[in-house]
């Protein structure tokens, strides 16, 4: 029982910084998650905990959603999270993480140097984004990077940046989360966890919006690819030592 309290601190500890960096906590949330469950359970925990998760989020940041953005990223996420939780047992998830990992940690370094020249906020763009983030999240348990690479790029100001990611996350996650429970990833054992969940959740969101009145858009900026780059140097650390 002790695993599942240091679990649920490092829990709130991922929401914090996930609120913060904009773009969710499944990508800290799932590598955290890793160290205490199998790899299926892990896929709908992390579902669960980021339907009330987001929902938060869209609470505290509502005024910034854009919807025009959300459709167009969201859809795609939506039609390939389905997609990829549906083949998680037939695809070897573990390499594409290390290859995508990769791919996060150059993109980001690439709109760091690059900060004055973003990416054109195109419907193509977004569809791709979209699409990525919602087939990674569905075969590995996050696509929140992906996500965030797409939004960093468009620099939008950070209540757009993180309500709309919200919104679109609340659909990916809802959808995933269907498909996991009737696969059973989530057990009736884990139960008991769902009001940790809910109060991390809303507890986590809360102060990640405090630290975020506090900060600049370009700071939040750096947070964002900051984080990404930590988390994908980790998840290839973590590939390397198993």
């Amino acid at each position: 029982m002790e695993k599942y309290y240091l679990f649920i601190l490092l829990a709130f500890i991922s929401e914090v910084i996930g609120t913060v960096s904009g773009f969710g906590s499944s990508i800290l949330f799932v590598p955290i998650a890793s160290l205490f469950f199998d790899f299926k359970s892990v896929l709908g925990i992390t579902a669960i905990f980021h339907v009330f998760s987001n929902l938060s989020k869209i609470a505290l940041f509502r005024k910034g959603i854009n919807k025009d953005i959300a459709i167009k990223l969201g859809i795609p996420a939506i039609i390939f999270v389905i997609i990829g939780a549906f083949i998680t047992t037939f695809l070897p998830t573990k390499q594409i993480e290390l290859v995508m990992s990769f791919m996060l940690i150059f993109l980001s370094i690439y709109l760091i140097i690059n900060y004055n020249k973003p990416i054109k906020q195109t419907d193509t763009n977004l569809y791709l984004g979209g699409l990525t983030s919602g087939f990674i999240a569905g075969i590995a348990g996050t696509g929140g990077a992906i996500r965030g690479i797409t939004l960093a790029a468009f620099q939008l100001s950070k209540d757009v940046f993180i309500a709309t990611s919200a919104l679109i996350d609340l659909g990916v996650d809802t959808s995933r989360a269907i498909v996991y429970t009737s696969n059973g990833y989530f057990k009736k054992e884990y139960l008991f966890f769902i009001p940790f969940l809910i109060g991390i959740s809303i507890l986590g969101s809360y102060i990640g919006k405090l630290i975020l009145k506090r900060t600049s858009e370009n700071i939040f900026r750096n947070i964002v690819l900051g984080v990404i780059i930590l988390t994908a140097i980790f998840q290839i650390f973590k590939y390397l030592k198993q």
